[in-house]
């Protein structure tokens, strides 16, 4: 018997592209008949080829370091020092519709792709040990993509069968599943494929802790205040109980250097749960440096700044005693606010001052820098008085450079033991779990224990901080303000920035309106994105989310 290579790379990039014509999804995916048969002879015949089509899924996980707009920039992290970009002058002013609205849809696709795997896989002789854990991996995939469906859209029509509007007519045309139904389906899918996936794998490859933590974020996502009106203390177990499990599977640990962890170096580390591989000289290469880093340095342009942190952001970052900034005691100085602080903010921030490839960034008003904080959107320089370093090796910190084989990571174990934290608290209080999970990550970066007889609600403003700080620009502050329904209250006004000014020979730091303009959300509809209307023309069956009409 042919066994299974867990060290088969994910993709074969020179062959996958003409295997992968021969399925492009065309624009309705509902109403497409499957073009399986050009390659259905030799297709399914050797695990080799078939994984060239399960490769083409894997390569379909969305990652934001390609992105000249990433969704940190549609919350109160950051915005996008360019322009005219998406998340200032639609989302960002809630003026979309259901025919121009922010939108996972596209998903479908990809899930389609899931399910001719699946029933392709099932039908054929291929190894069983084989199709065991093949077929897991793709279930898995498949509860990824709904799980992004429901949790920007709501409840989704749950397909699991390959449509084909020529053999089925209108029975291709499915109902919405409610939220409740969908995370069901999702979490489902974990538990039932866990079993069935290694627990150590090479990177961007599925594996057992993966299924349990995508199950566990659902879990808690649905334990949050958005769905979770009644604060059903049970919802709250749940999620902590499934991560409970990923921390008692032994696998992963903290990474030493929280501020290089994220580098190519250092892929598929200790702490990586779950990443998105990126290829280093290729059209998958990770170009975040030139996305998100310092737009000038001594006068070149070396990136695009499409993503500005915030100077609410930047708020957060306590003091390297472990005292938030507006504390007394923390030893915070308004003239000089850049010093002192946490680890994490001279790895995650370049402020003014602050070294970058061998050069000082300044940012201050009216000294002829290139980088001096634009408020108005005048050119590319940033929008709030800081940059990006996080994530960011400067080694690749180039226009044009596609040299960066870093992968992105989507579930790592610190978010592990701040949701274990998050939904402990929930559900019992602060106990000492709750503790020795929260100050595992407190510890790595260097700050003391958070205080001992915190209440609930205290634990769980420590909680929101580590987790607003600790997992900034990786794609997981929406998710936050969404579930915790705290969206109407910091994405309706101003964001801002700071301006560096000399007054009366002294350069004075004050917190100003940053560009993009005036934010703006609608509790009544935002908290869910629109269902898209090509999808409501296609499919009569689908209702549109409340007050999008």
């Amino acid at each position: 018997m042919k066994h299974v290579n867990l060290n088969k790379p994910v993709v074969a990039w020179s062959t996958v592209l003409v295997i992968i014509a021969s399925f492009a999804a065309c624009g309705d995916t509902l109403n497409v008949a499957p073009k399986d048969q050009i390659a259905d002879q030799t297709l399914w015949e050797t695990t080799d080829n078939a994984d060239l089509f399960l490769n083409d899924i894997y390569t379909a996980i969305p990652s934001p370091v390609g992105s000249g707009d990433p969704l940190e920039n549609f919350t109160d992290n950051s915005v996008n020092g360019v322009a005219g970009r998406y998340s200032s002058t639609v989302y960002g002013n809630s003026s979309y519709t259901p025919s121009n609205g922010p939108s996972q849809w596209g998903h479908y696709a990809n899930i389609r792709k899931c399910n001719l795997f699946i029933q392709k896989v099932n039908e054929s002789t291929l190894p069983e040990d084989w199709k065991t854990l093949r077929l897991a991996e793709v279930r898995f995939l498949r509860a990824y993509f709904y799980s992004l469906l429901a949790l920007h859209h709501g409840g989704v029509p749950i397909i699991t069968d390959v449509l084909d509007r020529y053999t089925q007519g209108d029975e291709i045309f499915r109902e919405r599943n409610t939220f409740e139904e969908t995370v069901h389906f999702i979490t489902a899918e974990c538990s039932e494929i866990a079993a069935d996936l290694p627990l150590t794998a090479p990177s961007g490859r599925i594996t057992r802790g993966a299924a349990l933590t995508l199950k566990a974020w659902c879990e808690l996502f649905d334990a949050s205040p958005l769905y979770n009106v009644s604060n059903d203390k049970a919802k709250w177990q749940l999620a902590s109980d499934t991560y409970r499990q990923v921390m008692d599977l032994g696998v992963y640990e903290l990474f030493p250097d929280y501020g290089s962890l994220f580098l190519e170096t250092n892929n598929n580390n200790s702490e990586v749960i779950f990443d998105r591989v990126h290829v280093g000289g290729t059209s998958l290469a990770n170009t975040r440096a030139q996305n998100y880093g310092p737009t000038f340095v001594n006068g070149v342009a070396r990136a695009w700044a499409g993503s500005n942190p915030t100077q609410e952001l930047v708020n957060e970052y306590v003091m390297a005693n472990g005292l938030p900034i507006g504390n007394p005691a923390s030893g915070f100085d308004r003239e000089n606010p850049y010093v002192g602080r946490e680890q994490r903010f001279y790895t995650d921030i370049i402020y003014d001052g602050a070294e970058w490839l061998g050069y000082e960034i300044i940012m201050k008003q009216g000294v002829g820098s290139k980088n001096q904080t634009d408020l108005s959107d005048n050119n590319e320089a940033t929008n709030t008085g800081y940059y990006w370093r996080k994530a960011i090796d400067p080694q690749y910190a180039n226009l044009g450079n596609i040299e960066n084989g870093a992968h992105f990571i989507i579930f790592r174990y610190a978010e592990v033991l701040l949701g274990y934290a998050e939904a402990q608290n929930e559900a019992v209080g602060p106990d000492q779990s709750v503790y020795e999970a929260v100050n595992l990550v407190r510890e790595r970066v260097g700050l003391p224990p958070a205080d001992e007889g915190l209440d609930q609600e205290q634990m769980r403003e420590v909680i929101d901080r580590e987790r607003r700080v600790e997992l900034a620009s990786e794609e997981k502050r929406w998710y936050d303000i969404i579930r915790w329904k705290k969206a109407e209250s910091v994405l309706n006004g101003r964001l801002h920035a700071v301006s560096i000014e000399l007054e009366n020979g002294k350069w004075t730091y004050k917190s100003v309106p940053a560009g993009g303009g005036t934010r703006v959300f609608h509790p009544e509809k935002n908290y869910v994105y629109p269902i898209p209307q090509s999808a409501i023309d296609a499919n009569p069956k689908l209702v549109q989310n409340p007050n999008y009409d």
